[in-house]
């Protein structure tokens, strides 16, 4: 009985001696850094430091040992001598691959995209999506248009089943006039971006609509390390210039200014005319040392021409070339204003709220012709959309670590879209409406909540979610003799559940499931009486991450996705149709390597197995999904002045219809870049298609027909990638 007494009292007195310590670490010019690892080296627990750089590390004694590390960073150890606030400054350091950590954090995928950012910075609007391991993009309208996009087995269209936001604040539309999840980026300086955050499947509670192949987050930059000015000169008549200005750089207050002009006649037989304009400007502050406070305002515009799809037997029979049009006044011209706020605040040292609310004025115009003379033999078939539409919403999320094992959240949130004189029309010559197939305002609601709990045991991370949805629907047919308001409302529950494995910081195992959704068009819904049109996909993914070697990093992933039957609103043609059940399996593999200080090798490929449910083996094919995607790129950073690249994109063959009987085509092309900094002036060039290879960026089973023909033909109809292209850039930084 004595023992256990004696034994109870030397128990007790452990625990009393084990306390919290609090602390803040800055980077050396006094600006907080997030997520920086605290690790104590005798009881092995973590924490990791906030918004505002501060952490709270529990259960520790004094002389105990913590490291404090972060990638890019030189790692500290310090000793505990007392309790009291600790403030740790990191001072910067050469990028070691071997210093990046595998932690318990399901978004792992964000370390690889940091090493690629760290390694390869964005050079052009392109580039922001291509960061995404597996996602391959295609421009088919004249450079203005927002991309198309691949990923695991979706034709994504230009945004239907990828979640893209900037700041907290969504980029993907609503019921746009060209296609559901229009996701346009061009409003993006790519140098302003500071992290990309993204991940495959529909696995997160914060993550609604539209998430199904996955989710693209991008954050800009909260402060500039120098004031810069470049200009870009290339092939076909291509200029940009980018200029960034540090306005404020204070301990507590940041504030820059960024602008960028483009302009290129492009590749093509007809002149593009393209231009755009960027300008953006951010302030960011902390506020009591608990607050942060981040108000961005941005303006976009940008009007080219397109020379639009073109039909293989046109260019076979010599009567336009590779680079040649059917119609060259297809184009438009589009624009978007933003006002973004975002506000983090800490209540205690235990929880805190993160608040996004935003603005943004839009407006789009566009004339396609894909079909010709098929419809209207005299007129041809050139079609305009257009609309002009104002988005509002916030959302707020509440953080609340509950003890050691457990991190609670809850969120919620709304967007409201208000799309007037959303229109297609028949039109001739860009200038005559001849018919009106469909003209209407659309107002459209999201209400949202969602929580999540993190519990943590051992090596064990589990994670459960439940998101849930409710859209309101209204659409007015103008083309109605009366008025003629439609509503619908419908709700979606989407649960989520993930399991996370750490061995070690070199080893990590992971199994996602969720079920996730995208919604449709407003005039789908009012056309469907609200049935069949959100969609719910259902998901899980299989993984590892793997540090075999300490400059080596492994990711890869099996993967399985379901999407449910849909009906869905074609753009083009004011016609809605349905949609099958389809299933999608693959592979995906991505490799980080190290050779040397300055050499990198990065590689990533997927396999993806897509088919239609409904439909008989062998005419069961999901049009235009990709069947096999490879890059692959040798880095050089930092060696004696000189960075660079050579990198490699592969398509592989994929369906263009449902039997496989007509096969659109791959491609295999190889990009250069070279820059020589030399103290505040760095010169350096980028080459597109090195090898000036023949290929189609995007591609189209399409019936159409020819002023010259009598009867249609449907084939492949094709927009033309770009040939050897170099550009000169010269930057002045301080």
């Amino acid at each position: 009985m004595r023992l256990l007494f004696v034994f109870g009292i030397f128990i007790l007195s452990f625990s009393i001696n084990a306390q919290s310590v609090n602390g803040v670490v800055n980077a050396e010019d006094g600006k907080p850094l997030m997520d920086v690892m605290i690790r104590n080296l005798n009881s092995k627990s973590h924490a990791h430091t906030d918004i505002n750089g501060k952490f709270i590390l529990e259960g520790v004694h004094t002389e105990d040992s913590l490291q404090v590390s972060k990638q890019g960073y030189i790692t500290q150890k310090i000793k505990v001598v007392n309790f009291d606030f600790i403030s740790i400054s990191l001072d910067e350091k050469p990028f070691l691959l071997e210093e990046v950590k595998i932690t318990n954090s399901l978004k792992y995928l964000n370390t690889i995209s940091k090493i690629d950012l760290e390694i390869q910075p964005i050079s052009n609007s392109q580039d922001l999506m291509r960061k995404v391991p597996g996602l391959f993009i295609g421009q088919h309208a004249g450079g203005g248009k927002a991309e198309q996009i691949f990923l695991r087995g979706f034709d994504c269209d230009h945004g239907t089943d990828i979640n893209v936001s900037v700041d907290g604040m969504p980029v993907n539309m609503v019921s746009h006039a060209h296609g559901q999840g229009y996701a346009d980026l061009h409003f993006v300086i790519p140098e302003t971006v500071d992290k990309i955050d993204f991940d495959k499947g529909s696995y997160f509670a914060d993550k609604g609509d539209f998430t199904t192949a996955g989710y693209i987050g991008f954050s800009t930059k909260n402060a500039l390390d120098n004031s810069s000015v470049s200009f870009e000169l290339g092939q076909f008549n291509s200029y940009r210039t980018v200029a960034l200005f540090n306005l404020l750089n204070k301990e507590n207050q940041s504030a820059y200014f960024a602008g960028e002009y483009m302009m290129t006649d492009g590749y093509f037989d007809a002149p593009q005319n393209f231009n755009r304009i960027n300008l953006f400007a951010k302030y960011s502050a902390r506020i009591n040392n608990n607050d942060k406070i981040a108000i961005s305002l941005s303006h976009f515009t940008s009007q080219w021409d397109a020379s639009g799809q073109i039909p293989d037997r046109a260019v076979n029979s010599g009567m336009i070339s590779h680079f040649g049009a059917i119609d060259s006044n297809e184009g438009g011209n589009t624009g978007r204003t933003n006002f973004n706020l975002q506000y983090d605040s800490k209540i205690d040292e235990y929880s805190q709220i993160k608040n996004t609310a935003y603005l943004s004025k839009y407006d789009f115009e566009l004339y396609s012709n894909f079909t010709f003379f098929l419809n209207d033999p005299v007129n041809g078939d050139q079609i305009k959309q257009k609309e002009n539409r104002t988005i509002i919403g916030f959302q707020s999320e509440y953080d609340r670590k509950l003890n050691e094992k457990w991190v609670f959240k809850l969120g919620a949130g709304l967007r409201n879209d208000n799309n007037k004189d959303i229109e297609l029309s028949h039109t001739l010559n860009r200038k005559t409406v001849l018919e009106y197939l469909s003209l209407g305002n659309i107002n459209q609601s999201n209400l949202f909540a969602y929580t999540s709990f993190d519990f943590t045991s051992g090596k064990w991370l589990i994670n459960a979610g439940l998101r849930l949805d409710y859209f309101k629907f209204g659409y007015e047919d103008q083309l109605l003799p009366v008025y003629s308001n439609q509503t619908q409302s419908k709700s979606i529950v989407s649960p989520k559940l993930n399991f996370l494995y750490t061995q070690d910081n070199t080893l990590q195992y992971f199994l996602k499931i969720g079920k996730g959704f995208h919604s449709n068009d407003t005039r789908v819904v009012v056309a469907q009486k609200g049935q069949k049109i959100l969609p719910e996909t259902y998901g899980a993914d299989l993984g590892i991450n793997w540090k075999p070697f300490p400059r080596m990093i492994i990711n890869s992933a099996i993967w399985y996705l379901y999407l449910a039957q849909e009906f869905v609103y074609v753009g083009d043609e004011a016609v809605v149709e349905p949609s099958g059940k389809t299933e999608r399996k693959g592979f995906d593999f991505g490799f980080r390597y190290q050779l040397t200080n300055w050499l990198f090798w990065n590689t990533d490929y997927t396999y993806t197995h897509a088919r239609s449910i409904d439909e008989p083996k062998g005419n069961n094919y999901l049009p235009l999904a990709p069947l096999n995607t490879l890059t692959n790129g040798i880095s050089v950073k930092d060696l004696k002045g000189f960075s660079g690249s050579l990198r490699t994109r592969f398509l592989g063959d994929r369906p263009a219809n449902e039997d496989n009987s007509v096969v659109a085509k791959g491609y295999c092309i190889t990009d250069f870049s070279v820059n020589y900094q030399i103290k505040k002036v760095s010169i350096g060039m980028n080459i597109d298609n090195i090898f000036n290879t023949k290929w189609k960026e995007t591609q189209f089973l399409t019936e159409s027909r020819l002023a010259n023909e009598a009867d249609p033909v449907e084939e492949i109809h094709f927009t033309a990638g770009t040939p050897f292209s170099a550009r000169l850039i010269l930057k002045y930084s301080w």
